[in-house]
């Protein structure tokens, strides 16, 4: 599939990536292990080798990022190696060891990298996907009033489009997002909110789901898989809403419609990164589900909902909140009608 950041066909469908889990950080009879202290400078700055089956033990790819980053000066000389700053392995899913790594398949993190630093650790160390700058912010909508533009990190070599999986009691679900401006979540394999969803789409059995803040779309898409007959998806920050209907694509093999299409590219719904009003952006083509995606705030999107709501998932990020939170959800029992819960 092309990737709507990069342009190349670096994403897999979801039962390609799938089929590739058991083998894709397992080692080889030659690989080698050799792990660091994290807490503390790296003292061999030697750079371990790529074994002759193409991967490298993790801490071997984060030696060989903090050598570079000492040498150009981005590190001082007895910083820790954890000074390099997060890892993120593309896919992402729960894992019993630590992964060794073939190409492509690291998201960098720091706070200590520039962009020329990026481009030569994208040359030069073939297991690095991309580079992104951590501004220490949480990339993406965090308040639902919807004040001011949401926070990003930054881009600044190759591609952060990464994958997680998440293993549900149906399909596993994959989920695709841009790294830099979407928050960071990584599969641990026992999820609640992946749990709660069953649950309450087995209890209640609805004929319309939504998903009214779906982020990449994990939790509507655990309902097409549940046979949920209309799901609609919405999201008022265009990456979580765009990834979203590519999410649906990914997973199609187990959703009962005849694809999706998705209304604007990557670069349209950038130009508007936050949408008051609902507009669709994305729907199915035909089949048993119909599969509909909007970017809006989701306090709007009650104008174009059918009558039929079932139920609602309002995924809020301000939990903690006890009385705005039943505040929103009395709002939207009243407005909607139906089931509603916070996952």
């Amino acid at each position: 599939m092309k990737c709507p950041v990069c342009g190349e066909d670096c994403v897999q469908y979801a039962h390609e990536l799938i089929d590739g889990l058991n083998d894709v950080f397992a080692p080889c009879n030659h690989c080698e292990a050799r792990t660091f202290n994290k807490n503390a400078p790296l003292t061999d700055t030697s750079v371990p080798p790529v074994c002759s089956c193409g991967k490298r033990f993790i801490d071997a790819v984060i030696a060989h990022v903090y050598i570079i980053m000492r040498e150009e000066g981005a590190l001082e000389d007895r910083a820790p190696l954890k000074s390099v700053g997060i890892p993120l392995v593309h896919p992402g899913f729960a894992m019993a060891n630590p992964p060794y790594l073939p190409e492509k398949s690291l998201v960098l993190l720091s706070k200590s990298v520039t962009a020329p630093i990026a481009r030569r650790l994208v040359e030069e160390i073939p297991e690095i996907r991309g580079v992104v700058k951590d501004r220490g912010v949480v990339p993406g909508l965090s308040d639902i009033d919807l004040d001011g533009l949401p926070d990003e990190n930054e881009l600044l070599a190759g591609c952060d489009v990464r994958a997680n999986v998440f293993f549900t009691q149906e399909e596993p679900v994959v989920i695709y997002k841009q790294q830099s401006v979407m928050h960071i979540e990584f599969p641990r394999g026992y999820d609640p909110k992946v749990i709660s969803v069953g649950v309450k789409i087995r209890h209640f059995q609805p004929t319309t789901f939504v998903d009214a803040l779906s982020g990449a779309g994990k939790l509507g898409i655990i309902a097409a898989f549940l046979n949920v007959p209309h799901i609609i998806f919405n999201d008022a920050w265009y990456a979580a809403a765009y990834w979203t209907a590519y999410n649906v694509r990914v997973n199609k093999e187990h959703i009962d419609s005849d694809g999706i299409n998705i209304l604007y590219d990557y670069e349209e719904m950038k130009a508007h990164p936050v949408v008051t009003e609902p507009r669709k952006i994305a729907e199915s083509a035909g089949g048993n589900q119909h599969i509909e995606v909007y970017q809006g705030d989701f306090r709007q999107l009650p104008a174009v909902l059918p009558p039929d709501v079932d139920l609602t998932a309002l995924d809020l990020f301000e939990k903690r909140q006890r009385a705005k939170v039943k505040s929103v959800l009395d709002d939207w029992k009243q407005r909607v009608g139906g089931e509603v819960f916070i996952p």
